[in-house]
């Protein structure tokens, strides 16, 4: 595809993830209100937020699946269909029971839509250019992010009530199915379909077992409990009978082959810490805002405004680099780097914390996620083929998801206990006993309801303890660097399926036995004059003809390519008409710096007409001849009468122009360096002339 049929067919892309995003942000500040609306209880809240995570994590690999096997662009439009159906029913739920159902089904699609927008994106576009495509994606997840909640609070503070928050989302999906059915144009591979029915149940089953686990521990039942036993062996049985059935089926769903891969078994490590900083982050920190310092929701919201522009400067400025130089590890490391560093930083606040203070530790966390996030896809799809797209970049999804929801809920047990402890605390300093009453609430604790005096106690037992919590993930984050610091490295390839790239090494390792070592060449491409010349493309190839990298010179005529293997190369560049220039240069694992001399050719072209009538004259013969008078190019015009001269060295020449009909013409016109001449030809058309003798005198009427 094109780079705007790319961008066309992106629109409808990011236009369905950011309505599937704004979904999740927009009802958490309506939910207080739907609550009261529809007379749930505390339990129901958490599970209008659970259900969807639930649903959407435990699909994401069986979406990755199907589009391994199935259209990518019908994947799509489904997921979209399910995710609007699932948002217009919400919309017209009235009981707490409908509402969790609609919100499950909500996020059947919203798992679709998070993990095929990766495949789609890796089926129209090769790695190298992939990243400043990918980084539009993190700049969309930061929008939605801070966004959503402002949104929401203006609806249901409107008229218009709370169920247009579900309502408010489906004229934008039907836009976008409609846009990608007429813009997204993808090939379908035609195969015989298996699909792993009993790996995807057991898959499915094991994790929403772990899942509720993990949200209804510590509150519905102990953390150490029967109940706790029986959700987690129920978990490890499902998942070890779905990893044995995947071992063995011919189509499973998490092919385990990828795992041999020491690329992706990092990265799905590094996908786990991330999800718990980003999910985590954005949970906990509304709630210290609005508890431990008073603030709106509106205004909470603001207040993560640091971290989200963050996100959306390093993956879009990240993506626009990464594409240039094909490189991802010195990004993903300095992400780490700023993730750990914001997460620590982030575990000294509390209740008194300076605002300034917190928003540059919360914009080196939102770098840290934005230099993440999208390359940790990326990388997998780099090193993987084709046919595995769909499984690979799902599978680093789920886990980033499975992350957030299982961090979310360990932190919140977390944050629960310490805000008790703290409670307690201050209250013994205040001569109050409070004995085993205390407990730690949750993000939709009363604090207006309390006695005055009590107020100043839990908001600071809240904001202290906040501290706690992200040290914690600053702790998990330690995985995330040290995973992404020894992934190794593989330059982004240029082709769509890694089988062709294996293949090519292939055949130059029979061949020429290259070592691995990585040679950078560097240098300026001149024309005759010494002047740089911009915009000329380059081509690395090795001695058997394989392509190893392709550049391209800027405004000083500067280029930079890189090699994986050393000895003879050649080097070819070419500029439009300017002749090719192409030489040898060898290459030794260290930096080499190389010099290119054009030698510039111009090109002559233009039109053939009739003087006053302005018709073209076809089959017109033109002649070009130097000043010696030698013939140097020869053109017969078209039916429209154009012509075109190319690869013309500079200097003075005679352009001569006859046809049938019409007066012969000959001009002289000068052809400057690498010049492209525009130049239209008029022609007279022909006068009959009679010769008659008079006496001995010659007359001509």
């Amino acid at each position: 595809m094109t780079h705007r049929e790319i961008l066309k067919a992106f629109t409808g892309l990011l236009l369905a993830l950011l309505v599937a995003l704004l979904s999740s942000t927009i009802v958490s500040n309506a939910l207080p209100t739907i609550l009261a609306d529809l007379h749930g209880s505390q339990s129901e809240y958490t599970w209008v937020v659970t259900a969807t995570l639930l649903t959407s994590t435990a699909t994401t690999p069986i979406w990755g699946k199907l589009s391994d096997l199935f259209s990518k662009k019908l994947l799509y439009q489904i997921a979209i269909v399910v995710f609007t159906v699932g948002s217009a029913l919400g919309g017209i739920a009235q009981s707490m029971p409908e509402l969790i159902t609609y919100r499950a089904l909500q996020g059947i699609g919203l798992g679709g839509l998070q993990a095929l927008i990766q495949v789609v994106i890796a089926a129209m576009i090769a790695p190298r250019d992939r990243g400043r495509y990918t980084g539009y994606t993190g700049a969309v997840f930061a929008v939605a992010t801070v966004s959503g909640p402002l949104i929401g609070g203006l609806i249901v503070d409107s008229p218009l009530g709370w169920r247009w928050c579900f309502w408010v989302c489906v004229p934008l999906a039907v836009v976008a199915f409609i846009v990608l059915g007429r813009t997204l144009k993808l090939p379908v591979l035609k195969r015989k379909v298996r699909i792993d029915w009993l790996g995807a149940t057991l898959l499915v089953g094991g994790v929403a077992l772990l899942l509720i686990w993990v949200s209804l521990a510590g509150g519905s039942f102990g953390w150490v409990s029967w109940s706790s036993a029986a959700y987690v062996g129920g978990a490890i049985v499902a998942l070890a009978l779905a990893v044995l059935v995947e071992s063995r089926v011919a189509e499973p769903v998490v092919p385990l082959r990828l795992f041999r891969n020491r690329t992706f078994t990092l990265s799905v490590l590094a996908s786990l810490a991330v999800g718990t900083a980003m999910f985590g982050g954005s949970v906990f920190l509304g709630q210290y805002y609005q508890i431990a310092r008073g603030f709106s929701p509106t205004h909470a919201g603001l207040m993560t405004l640091p971290m989200v522009l963050g996100l959306a400067v390093a993956s879009t400025g990240a993506g626009q680099v990464i594409s240039r130089t094909g490189r991802t590890k010195p990004f993903m490391v300095a992400g780490g780097v700023s993730l750990l560093a914001g997460l620590f930083l982030l575990s000294t606040v509390d209740h008194a914390t300076n605002l300034t203070l917190m928003g540059v530790y919360l914009a080196l966390v939102g770098l840290g996620l934005g230099f993440l996030m999208q390359n940790l896809v990326l990388v997998v799809q780099n090193t993987v083929a084709m046919k595995d797209i769909g499984s690979s970049s799902s599978v680093v999804t789920f886990f980033r998801s499975l992350g957030g929801a299982a961090g979310v809920s360990a932190l919140g047990a977390v944050l629960a206990a310490r805000v008790a402890t703290n409670i307690a605390n201050s209250l013994s300093q205040m001569g109050i006993h409070s004995g085993g009453a205390v407990s730690g609430g949750g993000g939709t604790f009363a604090i207006s309801s309390l006695p005055p005096a009590l107020q100043p106690v839990v908001r600071g037992a809240f904001g202290d303890a906040t501290g706690t919590v992200f040290f914690v993930a600053g702790c998990i984050a330690v995985v995330t660097f040290l995973a992404v610091l020894f992934i190794k490295e593989v330059p982004l390839r240029r082709t769509l399926d890694a089988d062709a790239a294996a293949v090519s090494v292939e055949a130059v390792s029979v061949v020429e036995a290259p070592v691995e070592m990585t040679s950078v060449l560097r240098g300026r491409v001149l024309d005759a004059g010494g002047r740089p010349v911009s915009g000329v493309v380059l081509t690395l190839t090795d001695m058997t003809g394989r392509q190893v990298d392709v550049g391209r010179t800027g405004r000083t005529g500067a280029y930079e390519l890189s090699a994986d293997t050393v000895g003879e190369h050649v080097l070819l560049a070419t500029a439009g008409s300017t002749r090719p220039a192409v030489s040898t240069v060898r290459l030794n694992g260290n930096a080499r710096w190389h010099d290119l001399l054009l030698d510039s050719q111009g090109a002559i072209s233009g039109r053939v007409r009739a003087a006053g009538r302005h018709a073209a004259v076809a089959g017109a013969v033109l002649t070009l001849t130097d000043r010696l008078g030698i013939v140097t190019a020869t053109h017969i015009a078209g039916g429209d009468g154009a012509y075109r001269f190319t690869g013309i060295e500079p200097g003075a020449y005679t352009l001569t122009v006859s046809a049938h009909g019409y007066t012969p013409h000959a001009e002289t016109m000068t052809v400057g360096d690498g010049a492209a001449a525009q130049h239209d030809v008029e022609l007279s058309e022909a006068v009959e002339r009679e010769f008659v003798r008079h006496q001995g005198t010659l007359s001509v009427d």
